[in-house]
């Protein structure tokens, strides 16, 4: 407790805080005219009313607030003998109590502990505690407002720790899917462009094909990266985005063809695939096209990818395989941001995910998650 900070970003001022002195100062003074049993009522009133505008600043500075009135209460009743707190309404020192253990830092907590129980014990010892039940009371009561402010103040250290792991995983989730598509489509743009410069000297036209292709794969990453800007900004819009850009199983098919440059990719597709829930088709779909990725980049004379689905009533299958030089600069441990995407996309639906060499050639990736993705 001693070395805790203070809370971060106290609120200020708000409506409610003049409201609270509102109503106390008109309940000071009808307490001061209506009750008959005060021994010092001018005196009493005064103190009340000085004091209340303390209630102001108990966020910003909660040790001083509390402070002065307990202060200012003791310095009365040592000089003059009375008990400048007989006044019920002064019963808003608990707020000022509360504040102290919900804002303050652990020395302010501790002082302000400390400087309560010396009031109450100089009360008690001036004589206006008499009964020791009155001094367990008022302990009680102080350790209860001290209890509720370190409640309120915990709870809020935890619901903050919770909103920073959302945007956590909101970042992860943001970072994979800016790698999946940007390097999906900007891998295939390379690599036309590659066919296209070296084909440029004897077959202009092979060129030109390989310019349509870039510009078609630019359209579409424009257009993706386009909708992840919108959800980040939703909300500036008349119309709700989509949530986000979230392919699904039947997708699998636009990875399929034969390219001039790479391998071709094949798919197959196997078994019932509706009701699929999105999360598992858009997890399934991410890692096939990453794995397609990686394959044409890095699969050194392959001349075919085959992309598998299978789906039973228990889980969904992805197998993705080339025949390519399995050794060719791609590690069997994972390795980069994009097998790691994959693993972390399988991992967060209750699925695993593999990456390695075949046994004669190629590589293979294998993802397996429950068909109901409910395991997060």
């Amino acid at each position: 407790m001693w070395d805790e900070p203070r809370p971060p970003r106290p609120p200020r001022r708000v409506w409610r805080d003049w409201v609270v002195v509102g109503v106390l100062v008109p309940a000071i003074v009808l307490e001061g005219v209506l009750r008959t049993d005060l021994q010092w009522r001018p005196l009493s009133v005064i103190v009340a009313l000085v004091m209340t505008p303390t209630l102001l600043w108990r966020r910003t500075r909660p040790l001083l607030a509390l402070a002065v009135p307990v202060v200012v209460a003791g310095l009365i009743q040592l000089v003059t003998g009375a008990d400048p707190a007989e006044l019920g309404t002064m019963a808003y020192l608990l707020i000022l109590l509360y504040a102290l253990s919900r804002w303050g830092s652990g020395r302010e907590v501790a002082a302000g502990a400390g400087l309560i129980a010396a009031a109450i014990l100089a009360s008690a010892g001036a004589g206006h505690l008499v009964l020791p039940g009155d001094v367990v009371g008022a302990f009680a009561v102080v350790l209860a407002a001290i209890a509720l402010g370190g409640a309120f103040r915990y709870r809020a250290r935890a619901r903050m720790r919770e909103l920073d792991q959302v945007k956590l995983l909101e970042r992860e989730q943001l970072a994979r899917d800016l790698h999946d598509t940007v390097a999906h489509h900007v891998s295939a743009m390379a690599i036309r462009a590659q066919a296209g410069i070296a084909t440029a000297a004897a077959n202009p036209d092979a060129a030109v094909d390989a310019l349509r292709v870039i510009e078609a794969e630019a359209s579409r990453t424009l257009a993706e990266m386009r909708t992840m800007v919108r959800v980040l900004r939703r909300g500036e819009e008349s119309e709700p985005p989509e949530l986000a850009p979230n392919p699904h199983l039947a997708d699998l098919e636009r990875l399929a063809g034969r390219s001039r440059v790479g391998p071709a990719v094949e798919v197959l597709i196997d078994g019932d695939l509706d009701g699929v829930p999105a999360s598992v088709g858009a997890a399934v779909y991410r890692i096939a096209q990453e794995s397609v990725t990686n394959a044409r980049r890095h699969a050194r004379h392959a001349t075919r990818i085959e992309v598998r689905v299978a789906a039973d009533d228990t889980a969904v299958r992805l197998r993705v395989s080339d025949d390519g030089d399995s050794t060719a600069g791609r590690p069997v441990v994972p390795h980069g941001y994009g097998l790691l995407g994959m693993i972390e996309r399988a991992d967060l639906l209750g699925g695993t995910c593999e990456a390695g060499p075949n046994p004669g050639r190629g590589w293979t990736v294998t993802a397996v998650l429950p068909r109901t993705g409910a395991a997060t």
